[in-house]
């Protein structure tokens, strides 16, 4: 099976974020893990090529999936034919929500 080009806009420490990334070491594919919360160009571009504020989003081999955990990114590449499922485990769990994360060192917007 090929490997897909994949940006990931993810949160350093966050139930979701981490959940996406555990999925894709599971399937050994490569991505590029683009911080939104300390990268403000980061975050724009994740809004502009989504159309959306909200992360895990995802672009792989050009589909963009917003807003996802780790279960529907890992059931996106099995229906879509990138991966067969794999029972192996994850080192944390896929669909767990955000716990407390730092502030941004960063400021959005204006002012």
């Amino acid at each position: 099976m090929s490997k897909p080009k994949i940006t990931a806009w993810l949160k350093p420490s966050c139930g979701w974020s981490n959940g996406v990334r555990a999925v894709l070491r599971k399937y050994d594919l490569p991505f590029d893990d683009r911080d939104v919360i300390n990268n403000a160009e980061y975050y724009q571009e994740m809004v502009a090529r989504s159309g959306q504020p909200l992360q895990p989003t995802l672009e792989i081999d050009g589909k963009i999936l917003a807003d996802v955990s780790g279960e529907e990114v890992e059931g996106w590449l099995i229906e879509n034919g990138y991966v067969k499922l794999s029972a192996t485990a994850t080192d944390v769990p896929t669909n767990a929500a955000c716990q407390e994360h730092p502030a941004p060192t960063i400021k959005f917007g204006r002012g």
